[in-house]
């Protein structure tokens, strides 16, 4: 059965809208951190926080009390940048999932190309996993990407689920069929499967069917969830879904 992992990017989205001048403030809210601990009580199996180059939501004091304090898993999400690489060094979180980073973007939009960016990729991969950090990256569900991603030798790729999610009718099906072949080849190929990007309480029980999956990471739909129901049931309510698996 897979396990849930809960990004809490958007409580600091939250947390920033008011406290952008004084992230370093310890009395802003919502405190992401608290939120983390409160998502690992309701059933979450580890916790996600993307440390943006521009630092537009989670801060750098955030990754050091996630790293102190979260107790199940913690994944860093991270771009390939020698400041990021060198932090998450230094920090030392379980995982680490290799994204793509654009400025203008509101989430991460779109997989990384690791045909294109091997050379780049190689040896942050290789300097992450010699500290014992697991590897993961974020790849659309292509056979070249996946293929791409053992060769870099990753322990994970992490599926992106966006294409699929924002699709409707026969287009999602298509698109249900192109992550279940990209998982079975990462499968094949010796890699570990996590998936994410708009998953929601509707179209994430089709995704509990690929081949080998060991994590969803889901954070938009769960903090939305969050602010009807609290956050505790948010987490609770998604578990279930994935319980039924």
């Amino acid at each position: 059965m897979p396990n849930l992992g809960v990004n809490i990017d958007h409580i600091a989205t939250i947390r920033q809208a008011r406290y952008r001048e004084d992230p370093e403030n310890p009395n802003t809210e919502p405190d992401p951190v608290a939120a983390a601990l409160a998502a690992e009580k309701a059933g979450a199996k580890g916790i996600t926080a993307h440390l943006r180059d521009d630092r537009r939501h989670i801060q750098d004091r955030d990754i050091v009390r996630l790293r102190e304090s979260v107790v199940t898993k913690f994944n860093l999400e991270m771009g390939v940048t020698e400041e990021i690489v060198r932090i998450a060094l230094e920090i030392l979180p379980d995982d680490v999932c290799l994204v793509p980073e654009n400025r203008r973007e509101v989430t991460t939009e779109g997989g990384l190309d690791c045909c294109s960016r091997q050379e780049l990729l190689r040896p942050a991969v290789a300097r992450l996993r010699g500290r014992g950090i697991r590897v993961s990256l974020f790849i659309d569900p292509d056979a070249e990407q996946v293929e791409s991603a053992a060769e870099l030798a990753a322990d994970f790729v992490e599926l992106h689920t966006g294409a699929y999610a924002n699709a409707i009718g026969a287009e999602q099906d298509r698109e249900l069929q192109r992550l279940h072949s990209a998982a079975r080849l990462a499968v094949e190929r010796g890699l570990r499967v996590n998936a994410g990007h708009g998953l929601n309480y509707l179209n994430t029980p089709p995704i509990l069917a690929l081949a080998g999956l060991e994590e969803l990471n889901i954070g938009h739909s769960i903090v939305s969830r969050a602010v009807a129901v609290g956050l505790g049931q948010a987490v609770r309510e998604m578990c279930a879904i994935i319980d039924k698996s």
